[in-house]
């Protein structure tokens, strides 16, 4: 190898390092691993030029111009190649394509579910790879947590449901929808350890109108993927935000990388849990063992009769939307213990800096 030949692969190598580095330094993360599997992922991910230039990207949404200058390009070349970059959505744009501002995207959530459309069987074993070399536990270990459990509709007393968690609400005020395959889903199927559950059932809804795309689908096809992720147990997660929140993921236990922290890799806050805590009335219970089987966190066990473990309920509805007796219901937790989400995306970020001592 010829000395210009290892210089260049140098500074690719370089480039690809920075940009992990910027990554880690965003709120929600993007810890190192010994193995360094996390660079193969962005040299998958990202072309050499691409990773340089979003290694000089930051958290805050900035205007062209300086990020040409960090990255020693003209303006003209640096804001094409940023356009490009948001279309694929490895960067986040503000404003119009005649005066646009760019921020990085965080790995998760953000880049990696931007793949769901490219995700291949390389990339999937890469990133199970990463969760377990300690990827999953350096995300998901912080509060506040990336995501909340909504409750399914129905099953919480509306007087006492928070604007926050009535999701159908959200849905119900929004103008623009789109839906795309699970990115966890779609994972474990490319790992040989798929479930049976939907695929196509994550949703992004907007307040106004957005040009229509191949993923866009009517308010009542979103109401109706609402309806089935209920019918068929499926836990309702969204942005850990009370404010702002404009999509919604319906999360299985076996390949939910979130319900998977809690279930397998004893990171009991890897999500927000609802404000809500289910509660069996023994009376009405025929012990059935229906609300077992949808527990999507293994919350319920049977001991003579079935009985709720506190500590692993996540306030989902899954067991009340179900029940054929209604011996299942949600009740609020203790004020005191209540935990509400941040108000929106920018505190989230703050307080996520701040616990993991950035700030």
């Amino acid at each position: 190898m010829t000395a210009d030949c290892s210089d260049k692969l140098t500074e690719i190598s370089e480039s690809y390092q920075k940009l992990a580095l910027k990554l880690d330094q965003l709120p929600n993360g993007f810890p190192r691993t010994d193995s360094n599997i996390e660079i193969d992922i962005l040299q998958k991910i990202f072309s050499p030029e691409d990773a340089e230039l979003a290694s000089h990207l930051t958290g805050t949404m900035e205007a062209p111009e300086l990020i040409a200058q960090r990255a020693d390009l003209s303006v003209k070349k640096a804001t094409i190649k940023l356009l490009r970059l948001a279309k694929r959505r490895l960067v986040w744009m503000e404003g119009n394509k005649t005066k646009p501002t760019f921020r990085l995207a965080p790995f998760v959530v953000g880049i990696y579910e931007a793949q769901v459309e490219s995700l291949d069987h390389e990339l999937a074993h890469m990133i199970e790879d990463y969760m377990n070399q300690g990827g999953a536990e350096g995300i998901m270990r912080y509060e506040p947590a990336l995501h909340r459990v909504v409750p399914a509709h129905g099953t919480v007393n509306p007087e006492w449901i928070l604007p926050y968690d009535d999701v159908r609400a959200m849905l119900l005020n929004s103008k623009s929808f789109n839906v795309s395959d699970c990115i966890c889903r779609k994972k474990m199927k490319l790992l040989d350890k798929g479930c049976d559950f939907p695929m196509k059932n994550c949703l992004s809804f907007f307040a106004q109108e957005t040009p229509p795309r191949p993923s866009t689908i009517t308010k009542e096809e979103a109401l109706a993927i609402l309806d089935q992720a209920k019918e068929v147990g499926l836990v309702h997660t969204v942005s850990n935000i009370a404010q702002g929140v404009f999509y919604l993921c319906n999360c299985c236990g076996c390949c939910c990388e979130l319900l998977l922290g809690i279930t397998e890799r004893g990171i009991e806050k890897s999500v927000a849990r609802a404000n809500y805590l289910a509660a069996i009335d023994e009376e009405q219970c025929d012990q059935c063992g229906l609300c077992q089987d949808r527990c999507q966190v293994n919350a319920i066990i049977e001991d003579d009769v079935m009985v709720i473990d506190a500590h692993k309920c996540i306030g989902c509805g899954v067991c009340v939307s179900a029940c054929p007796n209604q011996a299942m219901t949600l009740k609020p937790i203790a004020q005191t213990e209540m935990v509400h989400p941040p108000q929106d995306f920018a505190a989230w970020e703050q307080l996520r800096l701040q616990n993991r001592g950035m700030v």
